[in-house]
């Protein structure tokens, strides 16, 4: 079966990329423009199913947050398993896209923030305080040599690569294997943020003739930061029952009352 994607296609999912962040939000992150960055190949994919194409934006907007060079190659990924792959594994997408997310963007970080950046930006400065102005436009070209060839290079690989596989492994068990796989590594990075992000302490005390127990202490030797989990728990019940229809009243409401809490001393 011929391909519905094209070098075109491609290029428009290139451009639409850079303007990801554009729709940055505390609920989907940059899930809202990764769906609009995907959306001309969605159309084209599901040209003939209207009902199809919605459940993919759905599917592609929700909560999602990644370099914007480990972006690209999700993209291209995204892009080629919406084509390939049948409705029972669609659900197989958000796993991978939760699974890759992560470690793309601490990759991406790592190499072009805290290592491209610094030596370019290291040259360009050297040349600019002695008065060359060479410098600063040396080190905006090598930047954008790694930032948008990158991100080119990424939507294309990651496509062409997603699609060889696909189609090179029709076997099923192969992209159920994957999902398992991401999702695993998706619950093991949601399980350290939470470890490290979520902070709920209590600085309550009770007393016992001479001896004063303090009940932070005694919980953090049952099981550590288990106020953070449990908190996490309960408003995971809660957006999950009513689909992250609230999850800004949410927040707001989790903010309110951590402080009124603190106020009175329980927090």
């Amino acid at each position: 079966m011929a391909n519905k994607l094209n070098k075109k296609d491609l290029n428009k999912l290139f451009f639409r990329l850079n303007t990801v962040r554009l729709t940055l939000n505390y609920e989907s992150m940059q899930g809202v423009g990764f769906m609009r960055a995907l959306a001309p190949a969605l159309k084209k994919i599901y040209a003939e199913d209207e009902e199809a194409l919605k459940d993919a934006m759905k599917r592609e907007s929700v909560f999602y947050n990644s370099h914007v060079n480990g972006n690209a190659i999700i993209l291209g990924i995204a892009a080629a398993m919406e084509e390939k792959t049948g409705p029972e594994d669609k659900d197989s997408i958000a796993a991978l896209k939760t699974g890759l997310m992560g470690p793309l963007a601490g990759l991406g970080d790592s190499l072009v923030k805290f290592t491209w950046v610094p030596i370019i930006g290291s040259v360009g400065a050297a040349l600019a305080l002695n008065g060359s102005i060479i410098g600063p436009i040396l080190m905006f070209v090598l930047y954008n040599i790694i930032n948008i060839g990158g991100r080119y290079y990424g939507v294309v690989y990651g496509y062409e690569k997603g699609l060889d596989f696909l189609q090179n492994n029709s076997d099923n068990d192969i992209i159920k294997r994957i999902s398992n796989m991401a999702n695993v590594l998706g619950l093991m990075v949601v399980g350290s943020l939470i470890a490290t992000s979520v902070k709920v302490t209590v600085p309550l005390t009770v007393t016992a003739g001479e001896n004063v127990i303090e009940v932070q202490e005694m919980l953090d030797k049952i099981m550590p930061n288990f106020l953070g989990l449990f908190i996490t728990f309960l408003v995971y019940r809660w957006l999950k029952k009513n689909n992250g229809n609230h999850a800004a009243a949410t927040i707001i409401g989790i903010m309110i009352l951590t402080i009124a809490l603190t106020y009175f001393g329980v927090l």
